[in-house]
């Protein structure tokens, strides 16, 4: 008999935490550095706490990836407990998040044959939906060779488009990938990004808000084509009234049949800024 699947993720996949809790996937947090201090994302800070400090910081934090240990011991206690583990990442181009369960795959005493480590190539809810699409197949039963081609195939159906408020936070962060040819004209322009290829790539500029947001959807219902059926998560960052109404208006032009309202964790937030809006999405998965 095959092992049960167990799903692990990490903080920047912004699953709500009623989901996370019913399809028993495991959260492994990144880290904010803030001054002296380093902040577990979610769990020492949220991001209401990270948004309202952020106002009057006079240091700008930094972030780094899910720790080593923080692997090894996810993977050993899953192990243990009788899984074959699924580790489904923020993109490596991103993080070196990835590369830490790599080594904590390469740190455990025995196991490793039961470890599986697997690209996204994204982040936000983009990774989250592939997550949640394999955890829901690992719950009914599927085998890890099942779970795998899944999360291939979720891949492949999944994208996230967002507009910044300023590229400062994106820069600042060295994240900004084929976006920086908007750096000069970024006091003018809402930019619309996205990540492709596992990087943010600028997709085009736009003079308002409210038009760079509706740009969003209109590239999303493009690209989701005839494909069913859909899921759409919220991309927002201390944004919730235009979240939401980017939401609904995705309702009116799309047959949506999960919507999952998620708020960028403080990691995101760090490269992203405040007053991000977008979506994410899978279709045919």
């Amino acid at each position: 008999m095959s092992k049960k699947v167990a799903i692990v993720t990490d903080s920047t996949a912004n699953i709500p935490a009623e989901l996370v809790k019913k399809l028993n996937i495991t959260v492994l947090p990144l880290e904010v550095i803030w001054g002296e201090e380093t902040l577990k994302d979610g769990i020492d800070i949220s991001p209401s706490e990270f948004y309202n400090r952020l106002q009057t910081a006079k240091v700008m934090p930094s972030t780094s990836q899910v720790t080593i240990p923080y692997m090894q011991d996810a993977f050993e206690r899953l192990v243990a407990e009788g899984h074959e583990v699924l580790g489904m990442f923020i993109s490596e181009q991103l993080s070196g998040t990835i590369n830490s369960a790599v080594q904590g795959k390469a740190a455990m005493k025995s196991g490793q044959e039961f470890i599986h480590i697997f690209n996204s190539e994204t982040t936000a809810m983009a990774l989250g939906f592939q997550a949640l699409a394999v955890a829901r197949a690992a719950q009914d039963g599927a085998n890890i060779e099942d779970c795998l081609a899944l999360a291939e195939k979720a891949r492949k159906n999944t994208g996230v488009y967002f507009a910044v408020d300023t590229l400062e936070f994106l820069h600042r962060g060295g994240r900004i990938g084929g976006a920086k040819r908007l750096l000069g004209t970024a006091m003018k322009v809402k930019p619309v990004l996205s990540v492709q290829d596992g990087l943010v790539a600028s997709i085009e500029s736009v003079r308002t808000k409210r038009k760079a947001h509706a740009r969003v959807l209109d590239i999303i219902a493009e690209e989701i084509g005839d494909r069913s059926p859909i899921s759409i998560g919220t991309i927002q960052a201390n944004a919730l009234e235009d979240a939401n109404a980017l939401v609904e208006k995705a309702r009116e032009v799309l047959d949506v049949k999960e919507v999952v309202h998620s708020e960028v964790s403080p990691v995101i937030g760090t490269h992203v800024g405040p007053g991000t809006v977008g979506l994410a999405y899978m279709a045919g998965v």
